[in-house]
């Protein structure tokens, strides 16, 4: 029997976010209109999506030994995520992000990547990941735990699903440096600028057949208001996105990961999975913050996506 439904394996951040009458360029000027605080990080979001819709998760990650490193932990106590993956790191400073969101829910970010890109192989433990359905993979701005993801999928993919969200920062890598991922990833879910930069295609749909064709099973790509493709290679959807009032764009897209997911551990079809990360992700939106307004199980119920 498994352990875990979902491990992710991806940056700890503490995100404060300001909301701002604009987004300012050099030499301009804008003001703040909201502050919060929160607890971020692409792949950590994920998992909590998935845990508030009831699976079983768990986290790879570090953090320092500071006031935000401890409230990373306790965050994810408090949401049911097994922290038995996580590495503290004495001494060290845990990674934030400071976030600029304007009227329209568009971001711009700064990242201090604290102790994020220092995790060696020899502090993962393989069999932790061993017992979980899926891997789920983001990006880390640095490569010192990008070597780290890289040997670890290496061991484990023949025994554990591997899910993939490379990221803009990934992406920009290009397909050779990700190649060891990419080959042995079973659903990968990027964004379609992220796709255009990993297959040079500027359709999305001919992006998702060339990943198709390298041996990725299933492919979700998001294309914001627009929805989401889905592809397995013998059949796919153009899914209708949920239409909402925007507010915060910050973790849309670890949101509809996490919706996505679930429906690929509950059975669904591949269309219906693509409508519950939809939905996910249009609850995410409506308020500030990556977690705040992620849904529950009851919510999909409500909506009849289960």
């Amino acid at each position: 029997m498994r352990k875990f439904d979902v491990i992710g394996f991806g940056a700890l951040n503490f995100d404060r976010l300001y909301k701002v009458d604009r987004i300012a360029a050099a030499e301009e000027e804008s003001f703040v209109m909201d502050y919060s605080e929160a607890c971020g990080g692409s792949a950590a979001n994920t998992v909590v999506g998935v845990a508030r819709l009831g699976c079983r998760a768990g986290f790879i990650g570090k953090t320092g030994d500071d006031d935000e490193g401890e409230t990373l932990l306790q965050d994810f106590s408090k949401e049911r995520v097994d922290t038995g993956g996580i590495i503290i790191s004495k001494g060290g400073r845990s990674g934030k992000v400071m976030g600029f969101v304007d009227r329209n829910g568009q971001r711009a970010l700064y990242i201090d990547l604290g102790v994020n890109d220092t995790i060696k192989p020899e502090e993962v433990n393989e069999d932790y990941v061993s017992h979980a359905s899926f891997l789920h993979l983001t990006s880390f701005a640095g490569d010192g735990s990008f070597k780290t993801q890289k040997q670890l999928v290496d061991k484990v993919y023949r025994k554990v699903k591997v899910s993939f969200d490379p990221g803009a920062l990934y992406a920009r890598l290009g397909p050779a440096k990700l190649k060891p991922i990419i080959d042995k990833t079973f659903l990968m879910m990027p964004n379609s600028g992220e796709l255009r930069l990993l297959t040079g295609a500027k359709d999305y749909k001919t992006g998702a057949n060339s990943l198709i064709k390298q041996g990725v099973q299933i492919l979700a790509v998001k294309l914001g208001s627009k929805g989401c493709y889905v592809t397995d290679g013998k059949e796919s959807h153009l899914v209708e996105p949920f239409k909402v009032q925007v507010v915060d764009t910050t973790g849309a897209g670890d949101a509809f990961n996490a919706g996505f997911l679930f429906g690929l551990l509950s059975g669904k079809s591949l269309s219906d999975c693509g409508r519950i990360g939809n939905f996910v992700a249009s609850r995410c939106i409506m308020k500030m913050g990556a977690r705040t307004s992620l849904p529950k199980l009851d919510d999909l119920k409500a909506h009849r996506l289960v």
